[in-house]
């Protein structure tokens, strides 16, 4: 249970899992059931998949603006993860924080480690887990936006993050999408109780 005293600050919804667990597609739909939720939008230097906007998904940015960032120290958290880097700019995090308003973070356990160490009073920290590895590894190949060289590499790293759910408050197994967010939406009621 989070045990945050009240206060006037924000929280930080950290949700973490695998590639291919379901973590982007339950924090949509999070958003979408609680509009009062803001999304952090993190920095990478991988190209975009199909559909994806820059400035809503991701902002996408070179490696060398990237390394730009690291030495301004404008990260409060970054990582190298599948062969790029990825990162969550602090200042409009703490802006949000001080402002009263929630913000949902999609990130892998790395960040969510950085950002619950950054912000360890406001942080709330879900994982979703996969039903199975043979199901993780279905939903990558469906996805079809990896190469095929990309999918092994992710199933290998999803044994070594699933390693760290015991990291988390909460834990989700997404095997119905539509179960998993009744799940999410029960978890953040009772967070909603505690900080309202």
């Amino acid at each position: 249970m989070y045990d945050s005293p009240v206060t006037d600050r924000g929280v930080l919804v950290i949700v973490s899992s695998p590639s291919g667990a379901g973590k982007t597609t339950l924090t949509r739909r999070l958003l979408e059931e609680h509009p009062g939720l803001e999304f952090s939008v993190s920095h990478t230097t991988r190209s975009p998949r199909a559909g994806e906007v820059d400035g809503r998904d991701y902002h996408f940015i070179s490696t060398d603006g990237f390394q730009k960032m690291i030495e301004r120290h404008e990260f409060a958290e970054h990582a190298y993860v599948h062969g790029n880097r990825y990162g969550t700019a602090e200042a409009p995090v703490e802006t949000a924080l001080a402002a009263g308003k929630d913000m949902i973070f999609d990130v892998d356990w790395q960040g969510g480690a950085a950002l619950s160490k950054r912000w360890p009073n406001d942080s709330l920290k879900i994982f979703i887990l996969p039903p199975d590895l043979a199901t993780l590894e279905s939903r990558l190949r469906q996805r079809a936006t990896d190469a095929p060289e990309i999918i092994d590499r992710r199933l290998q790293k999803a044994i070594e993050e699933l390693e760290h759910f015991g990291e988390y408050q909460h834990l989700i197994v997404n095997d119905d999408a539509a179960t998993a967010i009744g799940s999410q939406l029960t978890t953040l009621a009772g967070w909603a109780t505690l900080i309202l």
